[in-house]
């Protein structure tokens, strides 16, 4: 339910304010009381949890505890989804699945595995076999394939499920009641969340699923009846379908789902997202491949600095060790089979293997309340390479070696599960309560974590969390668009947030009535504090990271967020389900649209790919005549952006731009959201002949090589005259090639990536940066000649903020070489293109979000 109200005009501006209605809100118990336009809380037996697939359509966050009842158990907020009532009724749940039509083509085939054509009969079939077996589809990939949720427990009745949801909603928002009642420890059924295939090509966890499902469904020994009166276990039976069926390791937008769990741009980790909410699992696998032998985390250090790390180490070894001896005792041998022992990070390595960034699906998973959470690693390869080398029968005989050892870990878990469910259910119970109570965290020791072996003091990582963080926002902020996407991605992933009904001060400033406050006294603290913080330089820590070392949404996304270390949080706020809309237009002749924000950019292309005859001002702003009107108000409902009145003079129209993009699926993904036509090419495209009246601009960043362009192609791009956008050394080195820019590009340490401060020219490319970016190999630039504009540069001193950025070889390629040199040029050549350089990537994984304007506006030059 939304209630909507106009804004009030500021100053003597007269506005005509789309979509700034507050949305649903419940008053904190014993809190102030809400404005008159609030509606009553949810009663716990019907509240849902987030049901939405995007960012824009959610259920909520917390509340706080009400009282000791049950009803006083106050649940998660929000709207009823569409499966509401589906998410309270009896177990067994049984769905139809209609099968899709048969792919002889399916990667799986060839292995000997299930395709993905045979899931939903199997799973129908599975179904008919009892009462413990119920299958629900959670989601949809990218090519509308489904996903399938299967649940495993012993039957439930409608009123014994809403009871299991009052007891699973009292330890997150309760836990201190929780950590005291004895019914809810004798009956609640620990889930177990056991996720299968999330990369395309690493196919058995699948298939172990399925072999695991149906001996749970028929066996008739007492430990499994007792297994599943305690426990609902939860198999997501592919996570990844697309790449299933094509043999991928990413999905079909060319997106490695084990690094979307930040950003979740995805629709198959935003389904994982929504499954870690509403199931709220005590323990879970990832499974994949390929190591030899089969590698079980925890992992090395450093460890995610959010974690409440003691209890997460605690049981994750205990059932790495469980895990470890029933794989090694199926007994296949190196000799014999090419399987050596198992392997435990934590224990067996040094580092290199390490849990620090949560964009993995077990790194995330601590976040939602599980308490043990693993990636497993089978031992024999049957992708890539050797899938295309190898004899069918070696790959059979190595898949199904792979889907023994798959099911041997999820047995062991779930043994684990039903000898620790009572520790299990107090530690998770614990996470909650620490975070609710804002104490402070238990560095791991011998003495905190009996039992592990090898603890030191490189092991110990924890952060002190800010009592709140306030992200402003209002009808004078530029950055409200911003701010909305990152409230409502906050939302999305179950972080309570507050928004002020009144103007405030907290921490010696002053705030708008409208900013929104995220209280750290929570809960989930952990992963709002992933999101927010600057993150930490853990530089000297260790030698060598797994993957990224710094993703900070707080700096990167583009939204003003300060944090308050200590102070009074105000009273007049209330729990909000969705961020206020954003969207306005000024009654003026003549509007502008600034171009600081991705949404922006997308509104613009939309007003040039309708005819509108935008204008550009000497800032890089654009200027809306008022036949565009219409198409504002619309474009401003839609994206949430801001049409203000204009007073700049145009210097030039701006055209509709197609862009030639040779780089990463991520980018070009990130191309199309903001509105681009995009036109993918590469050095075999290219030299098989390119018709460049197609394009307006190259954007090169990848898969372009110039010195392999035959002589033909060369010359053709020479001929086209078209701008240049280079990212990285490989758009570096195409246009020292082509010798478009007289600059030298100087790459850094190649291993580095992180959070930067950087500094703005401003202008029509860096006009409205932030004053962050992110860096991955970064680069910079030297000997810049005639004619070349910095348009950025790397901050002074010790530009990482956090991450990981060491120099390489004798003192070059660090932080202090990059510091205050140019991070963005650009040129015009003499026949008029111009082109723009890129040290940052400015489009990595949907992390900088903040800085996507700044490749656009380059790309608007064209």
């Amino acid at each position: 339910m939304h209630i909507s109200r106009p804004a009030l005009a500021a100053g003597a501006a007269f506005t005509a304010a789309l979509l700034l209605a507050p949305t649903q809100a419940v008053a904190a118990p014993g809190g102030p009381s809400a404005p008159s336009g609030a509606t009553a809380p949810v009663p716990p037996e019907t509240a849902t949890r987030e049901r939405g697939a995007s960012d824009s359509a959610r259920a909520g966050t917390p509340h706080g505890p009400g009282g000791g009842s049950w009803s006083g158990a106050v649940a998660r907020h929000g709207g009823k989804g569409t499966d509401w009532a589906e998410s309270l009724a009896a177990y067994p749940r049984r769905t139809a699945l209609k099968a899709p039509a048969v792919n002889p083509a399916d990667k799986s085939i060839k292995l000997g595995l299930a395709p993905y054509h045979a899931l939903a009969p199997k799973l129908n079939e599975l179904q008919r076999l009892g009462d413990r077996v119920s299958v629900e589809v959670t989601g949809r990939s990218v090519t509308g394939r489904e996903m399938y949720l299967v649940t495993v427990t012993a039957p439930e009745s409608a009123g014994q499920v809403r009871d299991q949801e009052r007891m699973r909603e009292r330890i997150e928002n309760a836990p201190a009641l929780a950590a005291g009642d004895r019914r809810l420890k004798a009956s609640y059924k620990t889930p177990v969340f056991l996720n299968n295939n999330i990369h395309g090509n690493e196919w058995e966890g699948t298939d172990a699923a399925l072999r695991l499902i149906e001996k749970l469904a028929t066996a008739q020994d007492s430990g499994t009846a007792a297994l599943l009166k305690r426990t609902r276990i939860y198999l997501n039976v592919t996570a990844n379908p697309d790449g299933r069926v094509a043999g991928t390791r990413a999905n079909a937008n060319g997106f490695d789902l084990n690094r979307d769990f930040i950003t979740a741009t995805q629709p198959e980790s935003r389904t994982i997202r929504r499954i870690a909410i509403d199931k709220q699992p005590a323990v879970m696998l990832d499974l994949h491949g390929y190591v030899n032998g089969t590698l079980i985390e925890p992992t090395t250090p450093p460890h995610g600095e959010n974690y409440e790390y003691d209890l997460f180490l605690k049981n994750s070894y205990a059932n790495a060790l469980g895990m470890e001896k029933a794989v090694n005792g199926l007994g296949y041998t190196a000799e014999k089979d090419g399987v050596y022992p198992v392997e435990i990070p934590f224990r067996d390595q040094a580092e290199g293997w390490d849990d620090w960034p949560p964009i993995f699906t077990p790194q995330y998973m601590p976040f939602q309340g599980a308490v043990a959470s693993h990636t497993i690693e089978f031992p024999l390869r049957v992708n890539n390479a050797s899938y295309d080398s190898l004899p069918v029968t070696e790959l059979r005989r190595r898949a199904a070696i792979n889907t023994d050892i798959a099911e041997a870990s999820m047995r062991a878990t779930l043994d684990f599960v039903q000898a620790n469910s009572a520790s299990l259910l107090v530690d998770q119970i614990e996470t909650f309560r620490r975070g609710a109570a804002g104490e402070a965290q238990r560095p791991i020791s011998p003495e905190t974590v009996p039992g592990v072996p090898g603890i030191g003091p490189e092991d110990v990582y924890t952060t002190t969390f800010p009592r709140a963080y306030v992200i402003p926002s209002g009808n004078g902020q530029r950055s409200a668009t911003a701010a909305k996407r990152l409230v409502d991605h906050l939302i999305a992933n179950d972080v309570r947030v507050e928004r002020a009904y009144r103007s405030f001060r907290l921490a010696g400033k002053s705030y708008p009535a409208g900013s929104y406050v995220v209280d750290m006294r929570q809960p989930k603290r952990g992963i709002a504090n992933v999101m927010l913080a600057e993150g930490r330089d853990i530089s000297g820590a260790v030698e060598a990271m797994y993957d990224i070392s710094g993703w900070s949404l707080g700096l990167l996304w583009g939204a003003t967020v300060d944090k308050a270390t200590a102070g009074e949080l105000p009273r007049g706020t209330r729990t909000v389900t969705e961020a206020a809309p954003t969207g306005e237009v000024s009654r003026t002749a003549r509007l502008k649209l600034r171009l600081d924000d991705p949404n922006e950019i997308a509104a613009l292309n939309a007003l040039l790919a309708r005819g509108v005859p935008v204008q550009r001002a000497a800032d890089g702003t654009a200027i809306v005549p008022a036949s565009g009107l219409k198409q504002a108000m619309e474009l401003a409902r839609t994206h949430g952006v801001r049409f203000t009145r204009a007073t700049e003079r145009a210097v030039g129209p701006v055209q509709r731009v197609r862009v030639a993009a040779a780089v990463t699926a991520g980018e070009q993904y990130a191309l199309r959201e903001m509105g681009f036509d995009v036109v993918p090419v590469s050095t075999a495209i290219l030299n098989a002949g390119f018709d460049w009246t197609s394009a307006d601009v190259l954007f090169v960043s990848s898969g372009l090589n110039h010195a392999a362009l035959t002589p033909a192609a060369r010359e053709a791009f020479t001929a086209s005259g078209v701008g240049v956008v280079g990212v990285g050394l490989t758009g570096a080195a195409f246009a020292s090639a082509t010798g478009l820019i007289p600059a030298t590009a100087v790459p850094g340490n190649r291993d580095a990536n992180g959070v930067v401060t950087v500094r703005n020219a401003g202008g029509a490319i860096t006009g409205g940066a932030p004053a962050h970016s992110f860096v991955y190999a970064p680069l910079w630039f030297t000997g810049l000649g005639a004619g070349v504009r910095v348009e950025q540069s790397y901050g002074t001193g010790n530009p990482l903020v956090s991450g990981h950025w060491r120099e390489s070889g004798a003192g070059v390629g660090g932080p202090a070489q990059a510091a205050g040199q140019p991070s963005i040029v650009s040129a015009v050549t003499p026949s008029g293109a111009p082109v723009t350089l890129f040290g940052t990537e400015p489009l990595f994984r949907g992390h900088p979000k903040g800085a996507f304007a700044q490749v656009a506006r380059a790309l608007l030059r064209g």
